[in-house]
């Protein structure tokens, strides 16, 4: 074969090699994210789900995607946002707090799902244990009715001579009775009187925050739910407006001007959901990936709050804060 006419075929398969190869390229994971929330509200979770992602090597835009669903407190859309991400598709399902894991659970078995939840997987038929999950659907947990008694504990010391506490609850969460159970327990420790106000939706926040007034509760207690921790400024606002003191489940309460509060880290939980995750792409399967429980908690207290409030803050429990907020 002549030197030229060699080249010359190098050359024309040099150009022609590319394109097989590409279609040989694995595929950019996809990675679905639903919230029955907004993306305002996830602004913290998402950060911190990137992050654990990172750790482990994946760089949303460099060599995973993210899909991102939100209800927008509407959890009747939730089937359809989780049959829409499953037909996407994706390789791996993130999702926000147990309504929005039955309802991905309740659209595919195949779809690996990781959860970040309050209430027991266990008992919420999500998994056949936490040490092997069984199916398509593991994930993290956080502390939620062990930290209450806690929580009554700060407020009491905050207000010792409140008699009357209001505790806030969402009705429609699947973990509400065992949080007023463990609530009044609480209640009935530091000799207390407890009273349960319900929310369920948006206007019912205004009700129960109307009759707690009208009972002149002397402090407040808000419950782990996805529809409080989404509207994190509504609540913060009506206890300002009534004078209420109040302990929050998470530091997002604190940050926007609540007065304190005391549970699991979210940023903690999100970042080990991200590590979870990464697993999955990276070949284990969630029936093997036992579930997780963050135990990370922080109490966090808002300075500028208690003087609107005209408290002063216990040395005992400032000296218990994480993060004090000025």
């Amino acid at each position: 074969m002549r030197r030229r006419e060699f080249i010359a075929l190098v050359g024309g398969a040099a150009v022609a090699w590319p394109l097989p190869l590409r279609a040989q390229q694995p595929a950019m994971p996809v990675i679905g994210f639903l919230s029955i929330g907004s993306p305002q509200v996830d602004v913290v979770r998402l950060a911190a789900f990137r992050q654990g992602l990172k750790e482990s090597g994946y760089i949303e835009g460099h060599n995973v995607a993210i899909e991102y669903r939100a209800a927008e407190d509407q959890p009747e859309r939730l089937p359809a946002l989780a049959t829409d991400l499953v037909r996407h598709p994706v390789s791996v399902i993130v999702v926000v707090g147990p309504a929005v894991a039955l309802a991905a659970k309740a659209v595919t078995t195949t779809v690996p799902i990781v959860f970040s939840i309050t209430s027991d997987p266990f008992e919420l038929g999500l998994v056949a244990s936490l040490k092997r999950p069984g199916g398509n659907v593991t994930g993290i947990t956080t502390l939620a009715s062990t930290v209450l008694t806690k929580q009554f504990e700060i407020l009491h010391e905050m207000m010792p001579r409140a008699v009357l506490i209001g505790f806030l609850v969402d009705p429609t969460n699947p973990h509400a009775e065992s949080e007023i159970r463990s609530m009044q327990a609480a209640a009935d420790l530091f000799g207390r009187k407890l009273l349960v106000v319900k929310a369920g939706s948006e206007r019912e926040i205004e009700t129960a925050f109307a009759a707690l007034v009208e009972i002149r509760a002397g402090a407040l207690a808000v419950g782990n739910s996805a529809l409080f921790n989404s509207r994190p400024d509504q609540l913060v606002t009506l206890a300002a407006r009534h004078a209420l003191p109040a302990v929050y489940p998470y530091r997002e309460f604190a940050a926007a001007g609540g007065l304190m509060s005391y549970g699991s880290s979210l940023a903690d939980a999100y970042r080990l959901t991200g590590l979870h995750v990464a697993r999955i792409l990276k070949g284990e399967k969630p029936a093997d990936l036992p579930v997780i429980q963050a135990t990370k908690v922080q109490l966090v207290i808002n300075l500028k709050s208690a003087k609107t409030l005209g408290l002063t803050v216990p040395p005992s429990v400032l000296a218990r804060a994480d993060e004090v907020i000025e």
